[in-house]
């Protein structure tokens, strides 16, 4: 864990380093050099960094962390109770509205199917539509008798 958070602090003072410090001559290998340091067993860099610096200046300001931890979880902890709020506000309101639109929309549709509108149409005007699904034939009734009664020749039975 303490070469985590060592490389961690390396890592955020890279960004700025490199920058900086990128005309340098070595010192990409210096930075290379610097990590196999950290990781070394033999060497226990991070752990010497740690211990040094890190692990004091923690303890030192182990209270006012502790503060600030406890400030952020209160702070978040209001800040979603306020945003699921809105959130369930937001949609018991598109619902509602949904709703009404559709009420509106399906009673237009009802209305549309009444039998007022359908006894308007005129006879002459009526489209007959034929359904493309199968009939089932009347007991005794033969196959030539059932296709001469549909009025329509399969293309296999057209004479030429």
């Amino acid at each position: 864990m303490m070469y985590w958070i060592v490389f961690a602090f390396f890592t955020t003072a890279e960004t700025l380093t490199d920058i900086v410090l990128s005309w340098f001559p070595f010192y990409f290998e210096l930075k290379i050099a610097f990590v196999i340091w950290l990781l070394s067993p033999y060497t226990k860099g991070s752990s010497v960094l740690y211990r040094k610096f890190v692990h004091p200046t923690l303890s030192n300001k182990e209270k006012e962390i502790d503060e600030y931890i406890t400030q952020a979880r209160d702070k978040s902890y209001e800040t979603m109770m306020r945003v699921g709020k809105r959130g369930l506000n937001l949609a018991a309101n598109a619902a509602v509205t949904a709703a009404a639109k559709g009420q509106g929309v399906l009673s237009e549709k009802l209305r549309s199917f009444s039998m007022q509108d359908l006894t308007l149409i005129r006879d002459e005007d009526t489209v007959h539509l034929r359904s493309h699904e199968p009939q089932l034939q009347p007991p005794g009734a033969s196959l030539l008798e059932t296709i001469e009664d549909s009025g329509t020749e399969h293309p296999c039975w057209a004479t030429v």
